[in-house]
């Protein structure tokens, strides 16, 4: 890819996965949309391969690549037209494990992180809740001191790997007498913890290979070592992490809605009808134009976001900006393109159908269109 923003390192790394997808995702993932879950085999040999952890130090297992190289991961994995599959590994390596890596201290990174980059424990982060999510102030989930442990109570809710994966980062409130911001922490919690289960497996419109899950901390006694970062400081850590989950949502869209653009143009141009193809239509031809550059502008969207995160600046406008203009175009693009295969569209065994219900998501989680777009409107304004 000839681009300004990438180095040859990315593209080795997009070609490194391109061929991962087409030999080990593409020929079996629609088996995982009816288990409803990624196999772990195929998470390890990610893992082995160097996937997931693409920017965490190599005395882990890292690869020390800065954030275009997570653009570049989300992007292929949205071009692999299984969402769930995507998330699955996005959650991972860029929702959750970055917690990890952002505020642990040396004692966690050398516990969590080379299980974490090999795929031998696949993570989870669990913010939401049934009344708290882009608002974060709304959080319930309480954890109490209780000699040298913490004892959390609540329910977190939609957690992406909640039922397979193996450790949770795990918002709480710790102090409710301050203004939220100033008291929320984060916990290192893992699977079979006393007080910790997963309530029900929630089933969804689409992301069907992917795992959502309730989850329930009843009394869950967790030692206080395993705060992440300052305790009452968490508030800032999902802040932070937050700006990379948008980011690689809007890159995964962005890939998502370029293959669906390819699957089309290969549809109507051997689709007889009329006569012809139905790519000898202007209106066809135009419409599959103009997607294909709107695209095109949201990767660059995508892209200048990207870098400036890696050059250390602050981007929260143009994140968001990314997030909002991405997950309402990529919605925008499967209803055009499904349109164009007719019937052949609406039928489960394409792509098109699948790829369809999948972006639905996409204006919501990470952030809503209309919550970064108020992001954005605050900073318009000197």
């Amino acid at each position: 890819m000839k681009s300004i923003y990438f180095k040859e390192e990315h593209n080795m790394l997009r070609d490194q996965i391109k061929r991962f997808i087409e030999q080990k995702v593409i020929p079996v993932a629609e088996q995982w949309e009816e288990t409803g879950k990624v196999p772990r085999e195929i998470l390890q040999e990610m893992g082995e391969l160097g996937f997931l952890g693409i920017r965490y130090p190599a005395e882990y297992g890292g690869s020390e690549l800065d954030t275009l190289g997570s653009v570049v991961l989300a992007e292929e994995l949205g071009r692999s037209t299984f969402g769930g599959f995507a998330v699955t590994v996005l959650v991972h390596t860029d929702m959750a494990s970055p917690h990890i890596d952002n505020f642990a201290n040396k004692e966690q990174l050398a516990k969590y992180m080379p299980d974490i980059i090999s795929g031998k424990k696949i993570a989870g982060v669990a913010v939401t809740e049934p009344d708290a999510g882009s608002d974060v102030s709304g959080m319930r989930t309480r954890a109490v001191k209780d000699g040298d442990h913490y004892v959390l109570n609540g329910t977190k809710m939609f957690i992406t790997n909640g039922v397979h994966g193996d450790i949770f980062f795990v918002a709480a409130v710790t102090d409710p007498d301050v203004k939220p911001s100033r008291g929320i922490s984060i916990f290192a919690i893992e699977k079979g913890t006393p007080g910790f289960t997963v309530g029900k497996n929630l089933k969804k419109m689409g992301w069907l290979s992917s795992d959502t899950a309730e989850l329930i901390f009843d009394n869950c006694r967790v030692p206080a070592e395993n705060i992440l970062g300052e305790l009452n400081k968490g508030f800032y850590s999902i802040m932070r992490n937050f700006q990379n989950e948008r980011l690689v949502l809007g890159a995964q869209t962005m890939g998502e809605a370029s293959k669906a653009i390819e699957l089309t143009i290969e549809y109507v141009t051997t689709r007889k009808a009329f006569g012809g193809v139905l790519f000898d239509k202007q209106a066809i031809r135009q419409r599959l134009a103009s997607l294909a550059a709107q695209v095109e502008a949201g990767k660059q969207l995508v892209y200048h976001a990207a870098w400036l995160d890696a050059q250390g600046l602050d981007c929260i406008k143009e994140v968001s900006m990314a997030k909002a203009y991405c997950g309402d175009l990529v919605n925008k693009v499967m209803y055009d393109c499904l349109q164009f295969h007719g019937g052949t569209g609406f039928i489960r065994e394409t792509a098109i159908e699948r790829m369809y219900r999948d972006a639905r998501i996409q204006s919501i989680g990470g952030g809503a269109t209309e919550v970064m777009l108020e992001e954005v409107s605050k900073r318009m304004v000197p």
